[in-house]
């Protein structure tokens, strides 16, 4: 069964200066596994069952598919990228011109038919606990000095959490760390993430 295009999604191909080719031909591959096209996050997003498959977007470099539960995928021809070492259950497929695309119709197709598969197994990524991650020195001292902070920061989401330490931790120097975990000690402690 064919899936059916979004007219929703339309404006996204249309308005597309660069890797027009690219993201139709993306389109019509994952259209062809029978998905549902919707809109999210302001990109193309494939769904089977209201259950999120697969997105097309693009940056300057590529254009790329992401595949939600990506990391569950086998991976025989070892395409699938994880974008940073953060990222735990997406995976991409990059491209930069339509011959690369066509090359790989198959093996997208294969690799679209195992996510939906996994999608209708119940499979889900087993994430990493806040708990696991490091958190970095200068954010760590804050929390051991400020009780207020330490609360602040344990009622956030898991999410929120995680954000906060990627953020932190993502400056090279301790000065720079620093000024980070100032700037958003006061967001904290008003329950808000890093980007509310």
């Amino acid at each position: 069964m064919k899936g059916t295009t979004n007219p929703k999604a339309e404006f996204f191909f249309a308005k597309a200066s660069k890797w027009q080719e690219e993201y139709e031909t993306l389109r019509m591959i994952i259209l062809d596994c029978g998905l549902k096209e919707e809109v999210k996050w302001g990109c193309p997003c494939y769904t089977h069952e209201k259950a999120n498959i697969i997105l097309i977007h693009g940056f300057k470099e590529y254009c790329a598919v992401l595949f939600f539960k990506g990391a569950l995928l086998k991976d025989p021809k070892k395409i699938l990228i994880q974008q940073t070492e953060n990222v735990q259950s997406p995976r991409q497929v990059r491209f930069t011109t339509v011959k690369e695309i066509e090359k790989l119709k198959t093996t997208l197709k294969a690799y679209i038919k195992e996510a939906i598969e996994v999608e209708k197994a119940g499979l889900k990524v087993e994430l990493k606990k806040t708990s696991e991650y490091d958190i970095p020195e200068e954010f760590q001292l804050k929390l051991n000095e400020n009780k207020k902070l330490q609360k602040a920061f344990s009622l956030l989401t898991p999410g929120r959490q995680r954000a906060y330490i990627f953020y932190f931790s993502q400056a090279k120097q301790s000065k720079t760390r620093e000024a980070r975990v100032e700037k958003y000690i006061p967001q904290i402690l008003e329950g808000k993430g890093i980007d509310d």
